[in-house]
């Protein structure tokens, strides 16, 4: 199942699968601010920081030694584009969050990445299903320019939540906005209520 595809309407019929506003792509645009950062992955770290019972890093070898697993999902651009059915290989959000152990306090969650880059979520939506910390796209490894090594995919939320070259969470108490968010973006960001902009 991918997306709302299998989803029952109010009229009984399956509801719509691409968001309103949403044009499908067959390409995969690149998107971002600034260069694309140099990464060496001996030197990688994920940082799991904040509201948590034990703060912890892990490198890129430590990190790849969590279980793997595939989803696949739609994935729908505040710019208005949508791309359907890709296939990430990753490890799954629900997986770090037994690594990171909230405390209870926590219900928010800063995502830091490469070059200082930050968005927000919701704790429940990091824990949503289909939502994974991947290093594949389609069967091959990332490219640079979609966030090698790591990319957190939100399928649920708009792509932007779906932050590149991630390396850490910060649990919070009350939410923060993020690079994007600071800058006019939605602090959520459904794309199913074309919540764009602030």
């Amino acid at each position: 199942m991918t997306g709302h595809e299998a989803s029952a309407g109010s009229e009984g019929g399956p509801e719509p699968r691409i968001p309103p506003g949403q044009v499908v792509t067959p390409g995969f645009p690149v998107l971002h601010h600034g260069r694309t950062p140099s990464i060496n992955l001996d030197k990688w770290i994920f940082r799991i920081t904040g509201l948590v019972e034990e703060s912890r890093s892990l490198n890129w070898e430590e990190f790849r030694r969590l279980p793997a697993v595939t989803a696949t999902s739609d994935i729908h651009c505040v710019t208005r584009w949508s791309k359907l059915d890709n296939r990430w290989e990753g490890v799954a959000a629900s997986e770090v969050l037994k690594l990171a152990r909230p405390r209870p306090q926590a219900r928010f969650v800063l995502v830091h990445a490469e070059g200082g880059w930050t968005t927000n979520l919701p704790l429940e939506d990091l824990a949503g299903e289909g939502v994974l910390f991947a290093f594949k796209h389609n069967g091959a490894d990332l490219s640079p320019d979609h966030g090698w090594p790591l990319r957190l995919v939100v399928p649920h939320l708009y792509f932007w939540k779906s932050a590149k070259w991630v390396n850490g969470l910060e649990f919070m108490a009350k939410d923060r906005p993020g690079f994007w968010e600071q800058n006019g973006y939605h602090m959520r960001g459904d794309p199913w209520q074309e919540e764009r902009f602030q």
